[in-house]
């Protein structure tokens, strides 16, 4: 049987796309919810998950930062894709034809000008994968999509005009997790993510990164989040610059380990190369 990667949507979303240009070789695997996708890896439906974390125009992607500690699995590499959005059509169907386009809820904002200018309305749907198989079902000229390009191929759609998106610059950046922890060095410049709960002692969390600013250690991402239902515990969701065996990375975790009552490390990766 192909290795398996799983994923949370239907074919042909986005999720599904990172899948396609980070692991072509492997068979994609749908799920419904992210808990769905961690549970695959965990029983061995999948080999690998990938889950979404944060988008430049969004954010971070709710609830991923607390279902990561929890899940038992590591990170082995991180994915950046860009969203592009096409609209999608029947076989025959041309822009002048449609009338009304389907997407989800985040998408529609992002194409406002595209439809404007062909007197379009965006019109909700809970997933743009979804809206492109509904489309081919309905089999209305009148009636499109806004998803991926491999939402078209997959669904039989015509590409009826590609990149329509208001800004080139909305990506999403992927985490592949595996159950296998595979802490070696694999490039130069790699990332190390990890999550960690500060001791409740007058300015912890100040004297905790100090550490990495006296090293050296560039920090790219530091979130907070509250866990257990509590406003007092606070835990902190990191992504660093380095390999736990750089010098300097082991002296600034060293410190941190001082100052924290909980230090997890999630997993150390290459750098996707739309980082640099």
């Amino acid at each position: 049987m192909a290795a398996r990667i799983a994923f949370q949507g239907e074919l042909g979303a986005y999720s599904h796309q990172a899948c396609h240009d980070a692991r072509p070789e492997m068979e994609a695997l749908p799920c419904r919810t992210f808990e769905d996708v961690i549970e695959a890896v965990q029983t061995g439906k999948a080999d690998l998950a990938m889950l979404p974390v944060e988008n430049t125009t969004y954010g971070r992607v709710a609830d991923i930062h607390r279902l990561l500690p929890e899940s038992g699995l590591s990170i082995i590499d991180e994915a950046f894709v860009r969203v592009h959005i096409n609209l999608l059509g029947v076989p025959g169907a041309t822009i002048a034809d449609v009338k009304e386009a389907y997407s989800h809820l985040v998408l529609l904002p992002q194409c406002t000008s595209f439809l404007q200018e062909n007197g379009i309305r965006g019109r909700v749907s809970p997933d743009n994968a979804r809206a492109a198989r509904e489309v081919a079902e309905a089999g209305d000229k009148s009636v499109a999509a806004l998803a991926s390009e491999l939402a078209g191929e997959i669904y039989g759609l015509d590409l009826l005009a590609r990149h329509i998106e208001d800004h080139d610059h909305n990506t999403t950046r992927f985490l592949i997790m595996s159950r296998d922890h595979d802490m070696s060095r694999r490039a130069e410049h790699m990332m190390t993510t990890f999550v960690f709960q500060v001791r409740n002692i007058p300015a912890a969390l100040y004297k905790a990164m100090g550490g990495f600013a006296t090293n050296g250690v560039n920090m790219t991402k530091l979130e907070s989040y509250m866990v257990g239902g509590s406003f007092t515990a606070t835990q902190f969701y990191a992504d660093i610059e380095g390999h736990p065996d750089d010098r300097n990375v082991q002296l600034a975790l060293e410190e941190l380990d001082y100052f924290t009552d909980m230090l997890n490390i999630l997993g150390t990766y290459p750098a996707d190369h739309l980082r640099d």
